[in-house]
């Protein structure tokens, strides 16, 4: 077997119900890649680059960060941790080269060096039984959400919950996931999709390609997950993103929705109000097991309440299910 995400292909990974997932599951996470920033300077570097503080970023934590244009629309999100060498930014492996490649053209003097540090596997857990297999491999679990722990078997970050359960993702080290799979075959085994419809559930969005510069960070609740620092100064787009969140009142914001049709990143949404515009955009969307599609939908405050559609005032009814958070920040 040449790699883990084969191996667990054998085993029989496909997409999953939300109902086996709150049970518990491992997924295999083919469509991320990591990207490394080394060197001395590395962490002043990406603070000049990204939304959120990365000098103050411990070995012990995890953070959602975003990449800007100068117009502050989000180029990528990120998530980011370090060793006592690196920092670490996972995002799309679709957006990895011209991104890497974009950061890497302003390094200049700085002492810091971009490479690609994509894991031979990432697996990722949740649901009511995660966590005890996860004991029986790592002993102790990284204690809340946006923690992490480094292991002989890799690196493993807790995530925002979802399906009312801890999420966990696991860097393996070579050669650990076939080690591990007496343990992982207790659960049920799932794909790329299955662990998009559990970050879906946790309210955390990824840019992608049809999504790339549609946004500023608070119309994808970027801030409300603490993937944005208002204190650190400087960054591409900062001075937008800034207005938008002091100036006037936040009118759109991204919620999570069921859809009884097919639908993918970057569609739009219409409100029957006022059905000759879009009123959102999905963000993310995957398969909800019922022949529709589970998504985070950016929206117009004022269209929640609305009577919503895919595609068309003629398309798939859009039902918005409760957030795992509130949205609530709107006055400021």
């Amino acid at each position: 077997m040449n790699s883990w995400h084969q191996f667990l292909a054998s085993e029989g990974a496909t997409a999953l119900s939300p109902a086996r997932m709150a049970d518990g599951f491992a997924a295999s996470l083919t469509d991320l890649g990591v990207i490394s920033v080394t060197g001395e300077d590395a962490a002043t570097f990406l603070h000049s680059q990204l939304t959120n503080d990365v000098q103050h970023l411990t070995p012990a934590e995890a953070r959602l960060a975003g990449y800007c244009s100068p117009k502050g629309r989000l180029m990528a999100t990120f998530l980011m941790w370090r060793n006592a060498e690196s920092v670490f930014l996972q995002l799309p492996r679709e957006l990895q080269p011209a991104l890497q490649k974009r950061l890497s053209m302003f390094v200049l003097r700085a002492k810091a060096k971009l490479s690609d540090a994509t894991p031979e596997a990432t697996i990722g857990f949740g649901g009511a039984r995660a966590p005890a297999v996860l004991e029986s491999l790592f002993g102790t679990l990284p204690p809340a959400p946006n923690t992490k722990i480094d292991h002989p078997l890799g690196t493993l970050i807790r995530l925002p919950d979802g399906f009312g359960a801890p999420r966990y993702m696991w860097l393996a080290a070579p050669g650990a996931g076939e080690q591990a799979w007496p343990a992982l075959s207790q659960l049920a085994l799932g794909g790329a999709d299955s662990w998009q419809l559990a970050a879906i559930h946790a309210g955390v969005p990824q840019v992608t390609a049809r999504t790339q510069e549609q946004f500023v960070p608070q119309m994808v609740n970027l801030e409300l997950l603490g993937g944005v620092n208002f204190k650190k100064g400087c960054y591409p787009g900062q001075e937008i993103v800034a207005r938008s969140q002091y100036l006037g009142k936040l009118k759109r914001r991204t919620a999570l929705a069921s859809i009884a049709g097919q639908a993918q990143a970057g569609d739009e949404v219409f409100s029957l109000v006022d059905p000759g515009q879009p009123c959102g955009m999905v963000v993310n969307a995957a398969s909800n097991g019922n022949g529709g599609v589970d998504a985070l939908v950016e929206m117009k405050l004022g269209a929640l309440d609305d009577d919503v559609r895919l595609g068309s005032a003629d398309g798939p009814r859009v039902d918005f299910l409760p957030m795992p958070y509130p949205l609530d920040a709107l006055e400021v």
